[in-house]
């Protein structure tokens, strides 16, 4: 049942714009980190798509598909995104940042296990795998955010680049 109409939800940067900001931060520390790995931002793209996916946040999903799409991401590779596994679309390195994405997102499910860590580590140097690991943290963070104040997906335009 989708209740979304039930009640009115918190505005988190009006109401805690100190908070929101810090979280801003965090996003453009991790991105940051990333590109100082060498972490492409094409594969950003995915682990935060993926992330949405199992999270089932419809704002973030709406948002990092156009993402996606403005930097390049083919239709059939973000359809198939949710059966990567199924797929010849994705790369031996994509793979392995998908599986330690959905290990980080589900740690529920058993922590993130080593076969995981260990796939990771084989295309991945320890600056980057820190990266990912910041990557899938901050989205997984603005999933529950959006999820939690209801954020309406649909509005969302990506920056044109220059």
């Amino acid at each position: 049942m989708n209740n979304s109409a039930s009640i009115s939800r918190v505005a988190l940067k009006k109401s805690t714009p100190d908070v929101s900001a810090a979280m801003g931060s965090l996003h453009a520390a991790a991105v940051s980190a990333a590109h100082d790995a060498k972490v492409e931002p094409e594969l950003l793209e995915l682990i935060r798509i993926r992330a949405s996916q199992i999270n089932g946040c419809a704002f973030c999903l709406d948002m990092h598909t156009k993402d996606a799409r403005a930097a390049g991401e083919t239709e059939q590779r973000i359809y198939a995104l949710n059966a990567w596994r199924e797929t010849p679309f994705f790369t031996g390195r994509e793979r392995a940042a998908l599986a330690l994405t959905e290990a980080v997102t589900l740690v529920h499910d058993g922590q993130v296990p080593d076969a995981v860590y260990a796939e990771a580590a084989e295309v991945f140097d320890e600056t980057q795998i820190a990266a990912l690991i910041w990557a899938a943290t901050v989205i997984n963070a603005y999933n529950r955010i959006a999820i939690a104040t209801r954020m309406v997906p649909g509005g969302y335009q990506p920056t044109p680049k220059n």
